[in-house]
C-alpha cells in the first residue's frame, strides 16, 4: 500500500514518484496484457462492456428469455442430428426437442414468441441418410 502525500509535496510530482519508484521494482513487467495491444475502441460505448466481459473471462453464458432459449436448443438438435451415429439417434434426437416444443406450444413460455414447430423427423432423417451417402 502507497503511504499518504506528505504535506508540502504537490500531488503530480508525489504521483509520479511512486510511478518511478514502481517502474524501478519491476511492478509493472508482469502485468495482464503487457506488451499487448490496446483492445479495439472504435466500438461504440457499452455501460456494460465490463459485465459482458466478465462473463466472457469467466465462461458464463448470458441467459435468454425461454422462447429464446427454445429456438437455439431446436437449432442445436438440428446439428447433433446431422452428427447423429444412428437414424435412431437421430429419431431420438428429434423426439427429445420436439417434446419441449410442443410443451412450449401448448404453453407459451414468457417473452418473444416462440415462433417455432416441432421438427420433422422424416426430413432430418432424409437429410441425416443424404450427409452419410456423400
Amino acid at each position: 500500500m502507497t503511504d499518504r502525500k506528505p504535506p508540502g509535496v504537490s500531488f503530480e510530482s508525489w504521483v509520479d514518484r511512486q510511478i518511478r519508484e514502481a517502474q524501478e521494482r519491476g511492478d509493472f513487467e508482469h502485468l495482464d496484457g503487457f506488451g499487448k495491444p490496446l483492445p479495439d475502441d472504435t466500438a461504440p460505448y457499452d455501460e456494460t462492456w465490463w459485465v459482458k466481459g466478465k462473463m466472457h473471462r469467466e465462461g458464463i453464458a448470458p441467459v435468454l428469455p425461454p422462447a429464446l432459449a427454445l429456438r437455439k436448443e431446436a437449432e442445436d438438435a438440428r446439428e447433433a442430428a446431422g452428427r447423429a451415429a444412428s437414424e435412431a439417434q437421430v429419431r431420438r434426437i428429434v423426439a427429445e426437442i420436439n417434446e419441449k416444443i410442443e410443451a412450449a406450444l401448448r404453453r407459451p413460455p414468457a417473452g418473444p414468441p416462440l415462433r417455432l414447430a416441432p421438427l420433422d423427423a422424416e426430413e432430418l432423417v432424409r437429410e441425416w441418410r443424404a450427409g452419410r451417402d456423400g
